[in-house]
């Protein structure tokens, strides 16, 4: 009986792969590059990548199945750049720390994943997951659909936001190492990039301060030297990888950004010192707007949150956007990202009304969400426009989303590397 029903659900969650050649004729499409809605385009896929853009609706190639867009604005596949497909933040996330295996956390990232793709986010940066190799691998092998994944290996330091033993009793907490992305100097530093290479990590993630939801008081201080910053930035250069700075407080910031890490992620109480910093120095942003203002109204909920993470949702979250305005206004280079996992899984287009409320005009925030989160993760050449010889990753969405950005949360047709997922 068992085998029947995983027969059945390997079935239901296959992409549609019945054509060799897909005809998408589009109503609208956004091209990215030079932001710009041209009408009435037609693309056409064959084997997973795209083979040209031609103006208006001419006629399918002999055998191609048509995919009738005309209603809809199509657009290079959605790219999140903080994720935790892992889990979701709910009250009972403190005590399943004690209580969930692997299992359970790998079992739950199968629905995260797919929930995801659907929402139109073909691929990830997963900044931490128990099981994130292990789901990446099952993705990427077909096993089951979810967006292509970028995962992290995670470095803290003692007593850190990355620690993972924060808030637990004494005769159990120990001494967490490097072995487990702890450190608390540049020679355990570069021995823990290193254990996150033979791991098989995509990308090195460090927490640079506090943050809001780790069982310790402390949201926005440094809680790593500018010395070991960049002993993790350069041995993570030697094995190909970027680092993603976790950062609240304004001197942790300034440190990982004089350190050489690509991108800072949250930045809540950044200074102008440090936004000039990130100008000089090429450093992304990433804003998490839509984590932030779902933990400032969390922290409102009596008992969601245990009271020491309480506090720092309720001034911390709360400063998300002004964050945004700011860095956006001084023409910092913005990625996407939402730190879904904070807040439900699939709802990460959510995040592109609180951009454009800061003051960004709509294609821009579909810019950081594609092309731009595309060269951060160094994939420029294959993936976040729309162009002949690129991965076929093409979304669409009912209506315009420049008249209508709510519409970015209705994503109605996907397509991963030239495989149908989701249709009208």
């Amino acid at each position: 009986m068992r085998g029947i029903l995983l027969f059945i659900t390997i079935v239901a969650f296959s992409p549609d792969l019945s054509a060799q050649t897909t005809t998408l004729q589009c109503g609208r499409l956004i091209d990215v590059q030079v932001l710009q809605v041209f009408a009435e385009r037609t693309i056409v896929v064959d084997e997973g990548r795209i083979v040209r853009v031609d103006a208006g609706f001419g006629g399918p190639d002999a055998g191609s199945e048509v995919v009738d867009l005309r209603g809809h604005t199509c657009m290079p596949g959605l790219i999140d750049l903080h994720v935790h497909l892992s889990g979701e933040q709910s009250p009972n996330r403190t005590l399943e720390r004690f209580t969930l295996n692997p299992e359970d956390y790998a079992f739950r990232s199968v629905g995260n994943a797919e929930k995801t793709l659907m929402a139109g986010f073909t691929t990830v940066r997963d900044l931490g997951n128990i099981v994130g190799r292990s789901l990446r691998d099952a993705i990427s092998q077909g096993r089951i659909p979810g967006p292509r994944v970028y995962v992290a290996g995670r470095l803290s330091s003692t007593g850190g936001h990355g620690d993972p033993t924060n808030g637990w009793r004494a005769d159990i907490m120990g001494d967490a190492g490097p072995d487990r992305g702890i450190i608390n100097s540049p020679e355990e530093a570069v021995k823990a990039v290193r254990q996150r290479y033979k791991e098989g990590a995509n990308l090195i993630k460090i927490t640079a301060t506090g943050g809001v939801l780790s069982l310790a008081p402390d949201a926005a201080g440094p809680q790593m030297t500018e010395e070991e910053i960049r002993a993790i930035v350069k041995t993570a250069a030697d094995y190909g990888f970027h680092v993603a700075a976790h950062a609240h407080g304004a001197e942790g910031i300034k440190r990982a950004v004089r350190a050489g890490v690509r991108t800072i992620e949250h930045g809540t109480l950044i200074d102008d010192e440090g936004i000039e910093l990130m100008k000089k120095h090429g450093t992304y942003y990433v804003p998490t707007v839509t984590a932030g203002e779902f933990v400032s109204e969390q922290a409102k909920v009596d008992g969601y949150f245990p009271e020491v993470i309480r506090s720092k949702a309720a001034t911390i979250g709360a400063q998300s956007k002004n964050a945004l305005a700011r860095i956006y206004q001084a023409g910092v280079r913005i990625g996407f990202g939402t730190d879904a996992g904070v807040p439900p899984h699939g709802s990460n287009g959510r995040e592109f009304q609180y951009m454009i409320e800061v003051g960004m005009r709509p294609l821009e925030a579909i810019q950081a969400a594609t092309s731009t989160a595309a060269t951060i993760l160094d994939t420029h050449d294959q993936l976040g426009t729309i162009e002949p010889g690129k991965v076929a990753d093409i979304v669409a969405v009912p209506g315009d989303p420049t008249d209508d950005i709510s519409v970015m949360e209705l994503v109605s047709f996907v397509m991963k590397g030239g495989n149908i997922y989701k249709r009208p």
